[in-house]
């Protein structure tokens, strides 16, 4: 059935954004990766991974790492599993190469994340400029990532978002503008532009409330966590049962927030990791340099958390 679908029929649903496990010397564990991968892929409900996102600690991993992930994947995940893999790269010319590499080793699709410089300002056609070189220098679908408002100006604006839709090699957006207004608004213009293309609300934290506004699914790394609740919840809302939907959404709530929001920002690969060791899914929560280890406080509040959400 998946052959005859576009790639963004196959986009529906949730898909999980997974993490990468470490030895405690830092070097990619193969095998627990695997099994990361494999388990992940073959829990009902999830259609597809995000490999090299954010919670895969993209910004650290080589070239080669990053390809590695994407061929693990390719071999250990369903079949039918849908692979989309991100880019990040500071470098245009590099992140050209590496969308290159990632599409040969079997990734599905490819979403190009914002390099983290342009959090401090960038001309949009330097935005417009980055895409293309990216798009030229490959063939599969491309998605487009939509970083939160709070991450200064790698967030786009709707009339930078409008050029970057019309480019047709462009079929999806993973919306993470991880506010509520901006999404809708967002959606609203990509919807107006152009109907087909495929936006995926993924703010862990209002899932919900994007799913009530509209939504194709979404791409989350909750989901790598517990993904029979991301699940519920998304059937949930697929069916128009939202009694049902909020009673997922309180559960998974504080989760979100434990790993998510609460400060330090920038914590939540780490958390990740560590919620995955206290379900005894991962022995070594290592974080690559510069993220320190989970500290007690976070430890207790994702114990807390997980309980809440009945994984614990």
């Amino acid at each position: 059935m998946s052959g005859l679908q576009t790639f963004g029929d196959r986009l529906r649903g949730i898909h999980a954004a997974t993490i990468v496990p470490m030895t405690p010397d830092f070097a990619i564990d193969d095998a627990k990766l695997v099994a990361h991968l494999a388990s992940v892929a073959s829990t009902p409900g999830i259609n597809g991974l995000l490999v090299n996102g954010h919670a895969g600690e993209n910004f650290v991993l080589s070239l080669a790492e990053k390809r590695r992930v994407v061929e693990l994947a390719r071999e250990h995940a369903p079949k039918n599993c849908l692979i989309v893999s991100g880019v990040n790269h500071e470098s245009s010319l590099e992140a050209a190469r590496e969308a290159a590499a990632l599409e040969q080793a079997g990734a599905d699709g490819l979403l190009v994340f914002p390099p983290n410089s342009w959090a401090l300002g960038h001309a949009d056609d330097c935005v417009i400029e980055h895409h293309r070189h990216i798009r030229d220098a490959t063939t599969v679908p491309l998605m487009l990532y939509a970083a939160p408002v709070g991450a200064g100006a790698m967030a786009y604006v709707p009339s930078l978002l409008e050029r970057l839709v019309a480019d047709s090699r462009f079929v999806a957006i993973k919306e993470g503008s991880w506010e509520v207004a901006t999404y809708e608004q967002n959606l609203r213009l990509i919807r107006k532009l152009r109907p087909e293309f495929v936006v995926l609300g993924s703010g862990d934290e209002h899932l919900l409330t994007s799913y009530l506004v509209g939504s194709a699914g979404s791409q989350v790394s909750l989901a790598c966590v517990v993904p029979e609740l991301v699940v519920t919840l998304w059937n949930a809302a697929e069916a128009g049962d939202w009694e049902r939907a909020r009673a997922a959404h309180a559960k998974l709530y504080p989760l979100a927030v434990a790993i998510y929001r609460d400060a330090p920002g920038g914590r939540a690969t780490v958390r990740l990791k560590a919620c995955l060791k206290l379900l005894a899914r991962l022995s070594c929560d290592a974080v690559r340099p510069p993220q320190p280890p989970v500290t007690p406080g976070e430890l207790q509040a994702l114990q807390q958390a997980l309980r809440i959400a009945g994984a614990l």
